[in-house]
This record gives C-alpha cells, sequence and structure tokens, in this order.
C-alpha cells in the first residue's frame, strides 16, 4: 500500500448537539454484589445506545473525502432519527497509515475508521478492531476477494468499501494505441520516438512486486505472518531470478524510463514529459483533468524476460471501514460503519470520488465499467495477489529496486544481487 505520514488530526464538527442524554435513573434494590452493579452498568449503556441521548462518534477520513462523507452521515443521522441524537465528528487521517495511528493510542482513537487491507492483521493481533455483526448480509453485498480480505482466520472484521487500492497503466491516448500498451517494449519505443518518458516507483516492493508475480518463483509470509518465503534468487527453472535482474536493467537503460512516485508522476503529466505511468486509481480525477478525453488505463503490460513476454503482476488491494474495539458506542460505531459501506453510499463514493465499489450491485453498474481507471484496476486483478507480508520485505526491495533504476552502477554480480535481496526479504528479525 502506499505508506503516507498519518496527516495531524483537524476535527470538523459536523453537527453539535447540546442535548441532555437521557441515562435511566439509578435503581433501587440490593447493589452489594459486583454482578448487580455490572448488570445495571449494561443495561444503562443500551438505553443510551437504543432509547436516545447524545451519541458521539468520531470518524477518521482523508480530508478530500470529507464533503461526500458529510452526505453519508447526515442521510445516516436521517435514518435513524429518533432513536438517538448524534454528534459525528469527522477527524482528518491517512488511510494507509490508520492502524499505526489506532495502536498507538487505541482508547482515544475514533470510533469508525477506513484502512486498507494489509493493516488488517496487525489490529486484529492488537485487539483494537471489532468484528462485523451482520456477518452473512455483508458477505452477500459484497465481492468475495473483498470479503477475504476484510477476514483473518475466517472471521470478519471489516466493512468491505473499495476494490480498486491496485495499480495498473495510466497512458495519453495522444501517443499509444491498444497495440501499443500491450506491452513495455512497445510503450518504450513509442516514448523514445516522441521524447517523453514512462514513469514506476521502484523504490517501493509494492510495485517492485510486478517484476517477479507472474514468474513461477515464490513468495509469501510464513504462518508466523511475520516471516516470508521467497526464491526469487533461483538458479534454475524457465525464469531465475538473474533473468529478472537482467530484464529490469535493460528497462532502466532506456532514455524513456524514469524511476519515480507518484509526485513527480503527476508533475511530469502536468508538464508534459509523461505520457505514461503506474499507478492507481486515486489519481484517476486528475489523470481525467489533465488528459481530458485522451485519459486512457489499462492492465499492466507484459515485459521482456529470459526470451518470453511475461505479464507483469501486482498486489491487489482493498479498502474498508472498521470499528474501534473500546468504543463508547459500539452498537452505533457498527451501524455507522456498515451504512457508509452500503451500496448506495458506495455508488455515491465511486460519482463523487471515482473510487471503485466492492458491493456487487454497485461494482456492475454500466457506470462503474465505463470509468477507464476502474476498469484497468479489475482487469489488473486477476493477474495480482492481496498484499500478505512480513515487514523484512521492504527495505530490501527499495535498496534492489534502487540499484536496479541506477542501471547497477557498481556492476555488482546479479546473483549476488539477488542473493542479498533474498536475505533481506527473509531474515527471521527486522533490526
Amino acid at each position: 500500500m502506499k505508506k503516507k505520514v498519518l496527516a495531524g488530526i483537524l476535527a470538523v464538527a459536523l453537527c453539535a448537539v447540546n442535548l441532555t442524554g437521557c441515562a435511566g435513573a439509578p435503581r433501587e434494590g440490593n447493589v452489594s454484589g459486583g454482578g448487580q452493579v455490572e448488570k445495571e452498568v449494561q443495561e444503562t449503556e443500551t438505553m443510551q445506545e437504543t432509547e436516545g441521548g447524545v451519541v458521539t462518534l468520531r470518524v477518521w477520513s482523508e480530508e478530500a473525502n470529507f464533503p461526500t462523507l458529510t452526505k453519508m452521515i447526515e442521510s445516516f443521522k436521517e435514518k435513524y432519527a429518533g432513536q438517538a441524537e448524534f454528534d459525528i465528528i469527522l477527524e482528518q487521517g491517512s488511510d494507509s497509515n490508520n492502524k499505526d495511528a489506532l495502536l498507538a493510542d487505541v482508547h482515544n482513537a475514533p470510533d469508525v475508521f477506513p484502512f486498507a487491507d494489509d493493516q488488517l492483521a496487525a489490529m486484529v493481533a492488537g485487539g483494537a478492531i471489532e468484528p462485523v455483526e451482520n456477518v452473512e448480509a455483508v458477505k452477500e453485498a459484497n465481492l468475495d476477494e473483498a470479503v477475504e480480505a476484510a477476514s483473518i482466520n475466517g472471521v470478519l472484521y471489516g466493512y468491505p468499501m473499495t476494490a480498486d487500492n491496485g495499480y495498473f497503466m495510466y497512458y495519453d491516448k495522444n501517443y499509444f494505441t491498444e497495440a501499443d500498451v500491450q506491452t513495455l517494449d512497445g510503450m518504450l519505443a513509442v516514448a523514445e520516438a516522441a521524447g517523453k518518458q514512462i514513469t514506476m516507483d521502484w523504490a517501493s516492493g509494492w510495485y517492485l512486486y510486478a517484476f517477479f508475480g507472474n514468474t513461477g518463483l515464490d513468495f509469501g509470509v510464513n504462518d508466523d505472518g511475520v516471516t516470508n518465503h521467497c526464491n526469487w534468487n533461483a538458479t534454475e527453472g524457465p525464469v531465475k531470478g538473474t533473468d529478472i535482474a537482467e530484464a529490469m536493467l535493460a528497462i532502466s537503460a532506456s532514455p524513456a524510463f524514469r524511476n519515480c512516485g507518484d509526485g513527480d508522476f503527476l508533475a511530469g503529466v502536468r508538464d508534459g514529459s509523461v505520457i505514461a505511468g503506474v499507478s492507481g486509481a486515486w489519481n484517476a480525477m486528475e489523470i481525467k483533468e489533465l488528459w481530458g478525453a485522451d485519459y486512457g488505463a489499462v492492465k499492466m503490460p507484459t515485459y521482456t524476460c529470459a526470451g518470453q513476454q511475461i505479464q507483469m503482476s501486482s498486489f491487489t488491494g482493498y479498502k474498508m471501514m472498521g470499528v474501534n474495539a473500546y468504543s463508547k458506542h459500539k452498537k452505533w460505531a457498527l451501524k455507522l460503519a456498515d451504512w457508509l459501506t452500503n451500496e448506495e453510499n458506495q455508488t455515491l463514493r465511486f460519482v463523487e470520488r471515482n473510487q471503485g465499489p466492492s458491493n456487487k450491485n454497485a461494482a456492475a453498474s454500466d457506470e462503474v465499467k465505463q470509468v477507464p481507471a476502474i476498469h484497468a484496476v479489475i482487469e489488473q486483478s486477476q493477474f495480482g495477489r492481496l498484499q500478505r507480508v512480513g515487514n523484512s520485505y521492504w527495505d530490501p526491495c527499495l535498496e534492489f529496486g534502487g540499484i536496479m533504476a541506477q542501471g547497477n552502477p557498481e556492476q555488482t554480480d546479479l546473483q549476488e544481487l539477488m542473493d542479498k535481496l533474498v536475505a533481506g526479504i527473509t531474515v527471521s528479525v527486522v533490526q
């Protein structure tokens, strides 16, 4: 997933309701036993959640989504009007980093929050996320892959929200035909002839996986959920580790290739130097604004490796809503998370934010199919896999990708480089 630093918390009060809560009056009777006191507390909490009172819920979101979420929250309050008075507050957070902020201070974290699927295991292990209540209804409404991504050991913890958190190839139709974008060789040839560039971020293991995923080589997280297994340095078989390294060096040698992140990709699109790049649906609205009718998006191309064309792979990703296990209004938080991810609101999120729905009905609409970025990420998903990796994966990939992008400046033996990459990915203890 994209790694971002959590933005500072910016509370935006959507509805400040200055009413006194209707907690039940203390009961008379014998309260010397702890069980009776506990029962009364539970009954009082139930009354507060079902018979009125001010229900304060905090929701994390990236600021760009505030206007759309505001509409969803208003419809939620209309839906449950009369059952409680709601004070629902939006606070700025980063979808890609909410796990770290939640686990750092779970008791003071918001009640409802979005997150990417690769953060789920850590939140479950930390006891910070509440399981979904209406499991069968949520499973029935959403794509099987999204449900799988929101589950750990068969328990559903997240409310699926989007199915577009993967990557694919954007391209400018002014330069490329549909045939050109089928192979990376073809795209680089077009860009070289035009004096333009194609971008991809080789400093990120998330994107780097594209070169290894469909080669027949093995990689994944072990049963401990912490360490990895990997044989990307294999010296035998149809595709060897050094074959992939040689293929990457051939790509980086092209003057049309540029190794950079999202920011530089978009900057290049703006100044006209970049005519294609690997990225995700989160940039679709800006790309559409910049390229207009010439905005194209397609699955990842094939690349030349070991004398053959290999389809580039990807990590697939999903986003979902979670509920803080320590929420003071857990029942209402679960209802809100469910509401923010229902079919109606996934459709609204698509219309206003161009985010691909995980809801089966919403995803099957003609409107969704006509959006190039959403179509591309769905098309690419058949060549991808869920991101399930141990922490030791990222740093070795960053180092290896940097060396490849620079053309192996020290001319290190390629097998040595592959062995070092694998040793780092599979190390048992991360320093």
